[in-house]
């Protein structure tokens, strides 16, 4: 009537390896993984103590583990334990969430590179990649942190400076006092203190240690005690503390109390529809055929400056840069042209107003200095209604970054009686343009490269590539938001899911029926 059934049974073939399928994932993880060199390893191993688990072993549990959807160290050893595919890779051995973690984010903080490397280089030896396009894009991944425990670098700045004119108007005070008695050499001191351009945390320890040998032989000194007071348990913390900010803040303009690494960003996934700024890092990646090139973390939530950095990793990583590039508009900035250009890359990179252009209503705006003539010869642009502006001089702009940008100034010889002014400008005098010819240069060269066959074919594959990539990462394998802590460990996170997803593509790849039929 039934099936016999019995858990006291002895059932033969014991070998695990029996219960996992010819072409499974978890068989691309180990084949992969095995043939990395394992002097790899070496280096995060300086040896002594005892034995450690092999890690070769910890890499495959830990990438497969990211190919499931399991994040968690915790989760991590409990499938380990639980589940056959990680009880076969593991080779039935267990080790718990602490030994995972800290494998993960510390051990293998100087070899992951190196591992996503290798396997990138048996990738493109069998043909799956081959570095000729690389498409690149970013997203936002929200941080481990608190979303309300915030630091604003526009609030530090004010709230340092509403102290320093404090510690002025205080030091002011006890230097008039000072003056009554009679006292000048303190006076001096004091004073010169207050009226410095920068007050800083040394300089007002140096002031208050003075004020202290001061008070030793005036105790009575009611006054001046109490301001030495206020000095050494206030302002002089409040100021260390801001000052601390500002170098966490560096160039950034916010970070999260709990990750201080982490930058406010707007992000996609704005369910409030409010708007609410979220601590996040901003993640760059390079594709091809959907697998991850390259892959960087950066603090700024805006593309534009991500580029030099990113691809500057990607060619220490991998020892050069692919042939072309292709990006969206925004990329599109003069100073990654002329980098794109000094490393004799292809760029098939998108300016701001390329989709605009193609508008009825921006070919028809008399405004427009793309619907202008200009005459190299003599220098000279000449407007819809045929009134030339002559050059005035030429002025530059120093970028963030410490990239000059040289403009050219031009006037209208006159704007009076034009029938299309109102439309043009909303100046009261003549028209003036500041135009940086460099950059006019770089956006014309965009622009025939996007409008050639092969250009357009790989902006339209763009679309399919990076964003692809992004939407496996964060709706099919649900990750939305990091676990560990700081830049270094994210950075390591972001290393484990592009392994994972690269495998999972070339599982992918390998189980349709033409690449099958190839093997």
């Amino acid at each position: 009537m039934y099936i016999q059934y019995t858990m006291d049974q002895l059932h033969l073939p014991m070998d695990l390896e029996d219960d996992i399928p010819p072409h499974h994932l978890i068989r691309v993880v180990n084949e992969a993984v095995n043939r990395l060199d394992d002097q790899i390893f070496e280096d995060a191993y300086p040896g002594g103590g005892r034995d450690s688990y092999h890690p070769k072993m910890l890499t495959k549990v830990i990438i497969y583990a990211y190919t499931q959807r399991i994040y968690s160290s915790r989760q991590i050893a409990k499938a380990v334990r639980e589940n056959v595919m990680f009880m076969w890779i593991a080779g039935r051995q267990r080790p718990d969430f602490r030994t995972i973690n800290r494998f993960r984010s510390e051990r293998m903080k100087d070899v992951l590179e190196t591992i996503f490397t290798g396997v990138l280089q048996f990738l493109a030896e069998e043909k799956y990649v081959n570095l000729e396009h690389y498409f690149l894009d970013g997203t936002k991944i929200e941080a481990n942190a608190n979303r309300y425990t915030f630091v604003w670098g526009k609030a530090v700045v004010k709230q340092k400076a509403k102290l320093q004119e404090k510690v002025k108007t205080l030091f002011a005070t006890i230097d008039a006092a000072e003056r009554q008695e009679d006292q000048e050499q303190a006076s001096q001191d004091l004073a010169e203190l207050g009226e410095a351009s920068e007050l800083t945390s040394e300089k007002l320890e140096s002031a208050v240690q003075q004020l202290e040998a001061n008070l030793a032989s005036r105790l009575k000194d009611k006054p001046l005690k109490k301001a030495v007071r206020v000095l050494r348990k206030d302002l002089l913390p409040r100021l260390q503390k801001y000052e601390a900010q500002q170098e966490i803040l560096g160039d950034r303009n916010s970070f999260s109390k709990t990750d201080p690494d982490a930058t406010f960003m707007r992000m996609k996934e704005d369910h409030m529809r409010n708007g609410q700024l979220k601590p996040g890092y901003n993640v760059q990646i390079g594709t091809e055929n959907q697998f991850i090139i390259g892959y960087s973390l950066h603090q700024r939530p805006t593309d534009t400056r991500c580029l030099k950095p990113h691809l500057e990793k990607v060619k220490a990583v991998l020892g050069k840069l692919p042939h072309t590039v292709i990006a969206d508009a925004g990329y599109g900035g003069e100073e990654n042209y002329a980098y794109l250009e000094e490393e004799q890359l292809e760029a098939l990179v998108k300016y701001n107003t390329y989709h605009k252009e193609k508008s009825k209503k921006w070919q028809q705006d008399i405004s427009k200095l793309d619907n202008w003539q200009y005459d190299e010869a003599e220098d000279v642009w000449t407007c819809t209604a045929g009134r030339k502006l002559l050059f005035r001089y030429e002025s530059k702009e120093t970028t963030e970054s410490g990239y000059e940008i040289q403009k050219r100034h031009y006037r209208s010889e006159g704007c009076e009686g034009c029938p299309f002014k109102e439309a043009c400008t909303k100046a009261k005098g003549n028209r003036e343009i500041s135009v940086s010819m460099k950059y006019l240069r770089y956006k014309q060269q965009a622009r025939e490269k996007l409008r050639s066959e092969e250009g357009y074919a790989l902006s339209v594959r763009r679309m399919s590539e990076p964003e692809s990539v992004f939407g496996q990462m964060k709706n099919n394998r649900g990750f939305r938001r990091f676990l560990l802590r700081g830049l270094p460990k994210v950075s390591l996170e972001v290393g484990w899911l592009s392994l994972a997803h690269n495998l999972l593509k070339k599982a992918a790849i390998d189980q349709k029926p033409e690449k099958a039929a190839q093997g």
